[in-house]
């Protein structure tokens, strides 16, 4: 039986990792033992980090919608804000409402207002 060579398709393999961690420094992009272990970190870190980002800009939202009704009236805040909402079941996220809050707050502050006045 002969002798079958693999190094056209171990060097392909390799050539493909390495076009992953390219941009990395040093011998993480250079030495095949630590482009993999290095691979496997960076798609674990990414994995992790997307649910991090989606945490990361719910606060950014809440935020920001808190500091523009806190603006109008002090007694009004933010969780009385999204509880008068869902009594209402008026369906606006935080997303929305947090770029309704920076582009016109004007159309925030008359939401609230009716949801307070049909609350109350």
């Amino acid at each position: 039986m002969t002798r079958i060579k693999r190094g056209y398709i171990a060097r392909k393999r390799r050539i493909k990792m390495r076009l992953f961690v390219s941009s990395f420094r040093g011998s993480h992009s250079r030495l095949t033992r630590t482009i993999t272990q290095q691979k496997i970190r960076a798609l674990v870190s990414a994995h992790r980090d997307r649910d991090k980002q989606k945490r990361n800009f719910r606060r950014l939202w809440i935020t920001r919608i808190n500091a523009v009704v806190r603006e109008k009236g002090v007694s009004y805040s933010y969780s009385k804000l999204i509880h008068d909402l869902y009594k209402r079941q008026l369906l606006l996220n935080r997303k929305i409402l947090a770029q309704i809050a920076i582009s016109n707050r004007n159309c925030l502050y008359m939401i609230s207002d009716e949801i307070r006045e049909k609350v109350d």
